[in-house]
């Protein structure tokens, strides 16, 4: 091979330049030559011609010496060839072949096996070396060999350092070269080298010989007397390619050369430039993430507090600073891990630093700068360094005198963010002390007391001037989650409440946990008897609003109790006390009820998860916690619940009975509705029952059932002669005694025993056939609550089916409670595979729940698209082997109604396969083959058949994908067209939104391909209103028209009236494709806007309701009131620019007359009194319009004072002819249209008489002359 002559290469002509191959990707080929004359044999640059007559020269070379093209072959070939012009020198040696074998040699060298590379590689690596050294070298040659020798230093033998020497010497001279391309290619292959040199003697020398040129262009750069003058200049702009170099080195290096760069870095940053600014952040940021390089602590926090200095001193862009907020981040956090004892102390300047940033007025530098707050006050700041403040504030409250610690340093520095300087980040700011808050715990009071005062303060701002009321609120809840509401109490000097301090109650209410209920025994209920005390003076004084803002007070103190029972601290010494009080408010203040039992059901239900809860499961919510959360919850160990629960188990007893006495009080209808109780009293003597003996409890339910036997026989004795009005009223008394018994009853269940179980089942089997619609209801509830324990279902499985048979049919009140035993008892037969013979029956129970899907009271029938959902998971929850089966057949049961008797049965069950095609992706492709039964049952004409149907394929088609969909896409539009061609129909705007849809995700075209002949103008139609809404986008409805183009379609939530309502109706307006509007939709109709208003004002209390609690709004917080009403403000029309009289009847309804019926003679009204009404509030209205009369525009503004006509105004539009718009000629009588129409057709016969004057001149001249035509007359 060493015969290959160079001269015998083709000589290629020359092309234009571009940007270089990438030869990595013929590594893997088999034939490197082919494979390069294949790829790049049509390319025009020079270069590829090049490598092309170079790979053809290497291929001959290998079929002359017969051997196999390899690329072992290649590489021998083409090192042959580069040998002698190695040693040839730069003056003959052939610049552009040298250039071609190179990268021939580039492609070929990471193909090589590791013995080729190792025997021939220092050989052909020296003769690189040589080559890249000429001068001649092109750039596409010397980023080629310098890829080659990167990869032979790295796969070759590294025992040696004098043998690698040489050959890294070169790659890094080469890391200053003048050209770009060269000099970042240098970069990448230092890069290289290095990284296959850790932990290797070899990097050592490697790092020295780095740092060595670092540290001579340095001194070239500063003017040394050991370089030349003439190089003086030169070392400047070499420091810059060197610290490019480092970007991606230094992190690589080790220790000790990383350490004598890093000194020079501090010189570097105080020349003030900013291109050597930027380059030795970047180097830092990649030694901050470096796990590995340690450096010295001492020189890397004195860059950082010189960067951080630098903030104040300098004028820095937006870039400069985040990139120096996120560097004191991680380099601060890297040091601490080092050596935190000299971090600490230069904490107070970091954190100054950060607070300069925080103030600037980048947003991305404000953001870093939040960001390395929270990480330097989560990392950096220990137990030790609080500990210490603390120790220091005690010690000077004794008298002593002491410089301030670091941390309180730190916190001064904290409570500085809340002045006036940071009043446009203010939000960020709260955000940053609540981390401080959440840090420090308990500590938070001693050390950040000013900043909550400060905090306080701020409330008193009004919402005209400070926007950040939310964020302010969550911060001074911090404060309480993390101090304790009574250090917070004490620091604030709230000892009462009144008009200036009520904003704190809701904050305490929302954020206390971990308290101890003692400050609720002490605190608050001090000042809730200091508030009672003052109500009798003020009712006294006829302050009757104070008054019952006191009792609001009294309220919202006691609301505090269920915060104050979330992980409390003393549950096991205070609860008798405590107890006590509960007791006695329950007793004698009913409106307190609900929250006693809330707060009891708390306190039971939090002490019992901490029993069962596992540490799997407390790992997977602890990220969900803030940390005076976290560290509530993670006192409470098991032994410190059972503790807890044993206290609370010794007065079960005495909540039960008085409990039992409050609930069965509620029998007397004329003291309390029935369901009052329902979700305060019976949940809280759930809980209780379900930690108390059940013996105690089994007594006491047997006293229960006695009584609801008895209250059943009295019932029973009642119903032989109900024709006594008295007879009729004991047995409603009677019932409603039964009813709630046996709430009662059901609310014992926790703590009933196996046979106290079956007791109650005994007693709501008949219960389930009572004629008393209430009774029937409960007994359904509480068979469904006996239904969630698996074991008593397989006890009792026979007699619970029979019995759900037999029980048909149930009144309305108790539909829902029987389909949730439904439930239970399908998903009980799904999963037991030994009762496939039950399923049957299970046909029927599912068809029922089919069936309430049509229900049209909204509970049961969301309840019932609950539980189809629910069955379906389960049918998911029942698979071992990955496979669907129980829920294709789930699915086929569902389906099996489409062969229901009745339109009614049958448009049920395509609902349920409508919503479980849209909560189940498994089940799109067995849906679309209901397609054609689908389009079959629309042809009946049938409208609930065909909304059901129509809801069917909207659901299929939201869920499909688009590739999904292209497969069905003819089946669906001739199916959807074939039915819409009758003219009968009254759905085909319904059919058209679904043409509508399938373009969306479909495309035009695709539609298009399948659409018939005969429906291409429907098609057209949508394509000319889909453009007309991309044109407009000026509302922001046109503006979500505009996704039209972009084929993604927006899913929702299901939503029964969303999928199955008329087309164009209100409710289907706000539904997942309710951006589809068409012609149709357009049209409003003022009868639906009408009833859209009723319905808003019937739901007018629900707006002072809180969703968030379920509980109703306090009506004395100013601003959670002041929100609601803002809320529901009704904007009020101005009255109509009418001249008629609006013509009322006797009762005040408005009267509309056509033209023609204003010459006929007015109805006397038969009401003298409504006629005088009528006529005052007629004569109101004309007054009001005559005050609003007058010309609305003069043109005033373009008029010149020094000369005639109009003048041209900067920023402004042209003068123009205007003419005020006169409201005649809106009115429907002709005889002020007439008068209206005169004034507008003399305008053009005065232009010559108005020529020359401004637009005011000539409006005020003609009223002028009407002013002395009428003076004339």
């Amino acid at each position: 091979m060493a015969d290959v002559d160079m001269d015998d290469l083709p000589q290629t002509p020359r092309s234009v330049a571009g940007e270089d191959p990438d030869l990595s990707i013929f590594s893997g080929e088999a034939d490197l030559a082919a494979a390069i004359l294949t790829r790049l044999g049509r390319s025009q640059r020079e270069d590829d011609q090049h490598l092309c007559a170079t790979a053809a020269a290497m291929a001959q070379a290998v079929r002359d010496q017969g051997v196999a093209a390899t690329t072992v072959a290649y590489f021998a070939a083409a090192a042959a060839a580069l040998s002698p012009l190695a040693r040839a020198g730069p003056g003959a040696a052939d610049r552009n072949v040298a250039g071609a074998l190179l990268a021939f040699l580039s492609a070929a060298v990471p193909a090589l096996p590791l013995a080729v590379v190792r025997a021939r590689g220092r050989q052909v690596a020296d003769d690189v070396a040589r080559v890249l050294e000429f001068p001649s070298t092109p750039d596409s040659g010397a980023r080629a060999g310098l890829r080659c020798l990167a990869h032979l230093i790295s796969a070759g033998d590294k025992s040696s350092w004098e043998a690698l020497e040489p050959l890294y010497a070169v790659v890094l001279r080469l890391a200053t070269d003048q050209r770009l391309k060269v000099r970042k290619q240098s970069h990448s292959s230092l890069r290289d080298i290095l990284l296959s040199f850790q932990r290797q003697p070899v990097l050592v020398p490697a790092s020295q010989a780095i740092a060595r040129a670092f540290e001579r262009f340095m001194l070239l750069a500063g003017g040394s007397n050991n370089a030349s003058a003439a190089e003086g200049p030169k070392g400047a702009n070499e420091i810059i390619c060197i610290l490019d170099a480092l970007k991606g080195c230094l992190h690589l290096m080790t220790s000790k050369p990383s350490n004598d760069i890093l000194k020079y870095f501090k010189v570097l940053l105080n020349v003030h430039q900013p291109i050597l600014t930027r380059s030795i952040l970047e180097i830092l940021h990649a030694v901050g993430d470096s796990p590995t390089l340690q450096l010295k602590p001492d020189v890397l926090l004195d860059l950082m507090c010189s960067l951080g200095l630098s903030v104040s001193t300098e004028r820095k862009s937006g870039d400069e600073l985040a990139s120096i907020a996120r560097l004191l981040n991680v380099g601060t956090r890297k040091i601490y891990s080092q050596n935190k004892n000299i971090v600490v102390v230069k904490l107070p300047l970091i954190f100054t630093s950060l607070g300069d940033i925080l103030a600037s007025e980048f947003e991305e530098a404000r953001f870093c700068a939040v960001e390395s707050f929270k990480g330097l006050i989560d990392n950096c700041i220990d137990e030790n360094l609080v500990s210490q403040g603390i120790t220091q504030i005690k010690a000077r409250h004794q008298g002593m005198r002491s410089d301030p610690t670091v941390i309180e340093k730190i916190c001064a520095i904290l409570e500085g963010l809340l002045d006036v300087r940071y009043t446009d980040v203010w939000d960020k700011s709260f955000h940053v002390i609540s981390v401080a808050f959440d840090k420090l715990g308990e500590s938070s009071s001693d050390l950040l007391p000013e900043a909550l005062k400060n905090l306080a303060d701020m409330q008193n701002l009004s919402d005209d001037d400070f926007s950040f009321r939310k964020q302010l609120n969550a911060c001074i809840g911090s404060a309480v989650a993390a101090m304790g509401p009574k250090n917070v109490l004490d620091i604030l000097h709230i000892q009462s409440i009144c008009d200036e301090n009520e904003w704190i109650l809701p904050i305490l209410e929302r954020h206390i946990v971990g308290a101890s209920l003692q400050f609720f025994l002490r605190d608050i209920l001090g000042i809730v008897r200091a508030v009672e005390k003052s109500i009798p003076k003020l009712l006294k004084d006829d302050k009757l609003f104070s008054a019952k803002r006191a009792e609001g007070y009294v309220y919202s103190l006691w609301s505090l109790l269920p915060s104050c029972c979330n992980y409390p601290c003393d549950t096991s010494n205070t609860f008798e006390v405590l107890q006590n009080v509960i007791c006695d408010t329950l007793k004698n203040q009913p409106d307190l009820r609900g929250i006693i039992c809330s707060s009891i059901q708390i306190l039971i239900k939090q002490n019992k998860e901490a029993l069962s809860i596992t540490s799997e499961e407390d790992i997977l919510v602890e990220d969900e916690l803030s940390k005076s959360e976290r560290r509530a919850k993670n006192r409470y160990t098991k032994d410190f619940a059972e503790e807890n629960l044993k206290e609370i188990r010794a007065f079960s007893s005495n909540f039960l009975d008085l409990l039992c006495s409050i609930f069965l009080s509620s029998s007397n209808p004329q003291r309390m509705p029935l369901d009052s109780y329902r979700y305060t009293v019976a949940p809280a003597i759930s809980e209780i029952a379900s930690i108390s003996d059940k013996d105690e409890v089994g007594n006491l339910f047997l006293g229960v059932i006695k009584k609801l036997l008895a209250a059943t026989k009295a019932v029973n004795a009642q119903q032989v002669d109900d024709t006594s009005m008295e007879i009729e009223d004991n047995s409603n008394t009677n019932n409603m005694m039964r009813a709630l018994l046996l709430d009662f009853a059901a609310s014992l269940m926790p703590g009933l025993a196996a046979k106290s179980i079956n007791v109650l089942f005994s007693y709501v089997k008949p219960a389930i056939k009572d004629s008393d619609s209430m009774n029937q209801k409960r007994a359904y509830k509480v068979l469904s609550m006996l239904l969630k324990d698996a074991e008593f279902i397989e006890r009792n499985l026979d007699v619970l089916l029979e019995l759900m048979i037999s029980s048909l049919p149930c009144q309305f009140p108790s539909k829902r409670y029987r389909l949730e035993c439904l439930h239970h008892l399908i998903v009980y037969i799904f999963k037991d595979p030994s009762k496939l013979r039950k399923r049957e029956i299970v046909s029927s129970f599912l068809t029922e729940i089919l069936l309430a899907l049509k229900e049209a009271n909204k509970k049961t029938r969301n309840r019932a698209y609950d539980l189809i959902i629910l069955i379906g998971r389960a049918c998911e929850d029942a698979e071992n082997d990955g496979r669907k089966a129980n829920l294709h057949q789930f699915f086929d049961m569902v389906a099996g109604g489409l062969a229901g008797q009745t339109p009614h049965a049958i448009s049920a069950a395509v609902t349920g396969l409508a919503r479980l095609t849209y909560e189940f992706s498994d089940l799109i492709g067995v849906a679309y083959k209901l397609l054609p039964s689908t389009f079959l049952l629309m042809q009946r004409n049938n409208r609930e058949l065909v909304k059901a149907n129509l809801g069917f394929i909207k659901a299929l088609v939201a869920k499909s994908k688009a590739d999904v969909l292209d497969e069905h896409l003819k089946g669906v539009v001739e199916g959807l067209l074939s039915w819409q061609s009758d003219k009968k129909n009254s759905l085909k705007a319904k059919v058209k939104s679904l043409v509508e849809i399938l373009v969306k995700k479909c495309g035009l075209d695709a539609v298009k391909a399948v659409m018939p002949e005969e429906h291409m103008k429907l098609l057209t139609n949508i394509r000319k209103i889909n453009e007309r809404k991309m044109r407009k986008g000026k509302s922001s409805e046109d503006g979500e028209a505009m996704s039209v183009a972009s084929g993604a379609t927006r899913r929702s939530g299901w939503n029964h009236t969303q999928m199955f309502s008329d087309f164009g109706s209100d409710e289907d307006s706000n539904g997942p494709f309710s951006n589809q509007h068409t012609v149709a939709s357009r049209n409003g109709s003022k009868a639906s806007t009408r009833s859209n208003r009723k319905r808003q004002d019937r739901n007018l209390q629900e707006k002072f309701i809180d969703h968030s609690t379920g509980e109703p709004l306090d009506l004395l917080d100013q601003k959670t009131m002041r929100l609601a009403l803002k809320s529901t403000e009704k904007k009020r029309a101005a009255p109509d620019d009418d001249d008629d009289e609006i013509e009322l009847d006797p009762e005040g309804r408005m009267i509309i007359r056509e033209e023609r019926e204003y010459r006929k003679k007015k109805p006397v009204s038969r009401d003298k009194e409504a006629d005088d009404k009528s006529s005052i509030r007629s004569l109101s209205v004309k007054r009001r319009k005559v005050a609003s009369s007058g010309w609305s525009y003069t043109g005033h503004e373009y008029t010149s004072k020094k000369a005639g006509g109009d003048l041209k105004k900067k920023d402004k539009m042209e003068p123009y002819a205007y003419w005020p718009l006169d409201r005649k000629l809106l009115n429907r009588r002709s005889d002020r249209k007439a008068s209206a129409r005169k004034g507008m057709s003399s305008v053009m016969k005065m232009t010559k008489r108005f020529e020359g004057k401004s637009a005011s001149g000539a409006l005020a001249a003609r009223r002028t002359q009407k002013h002395k035509h009428k003076k004339n007359k």
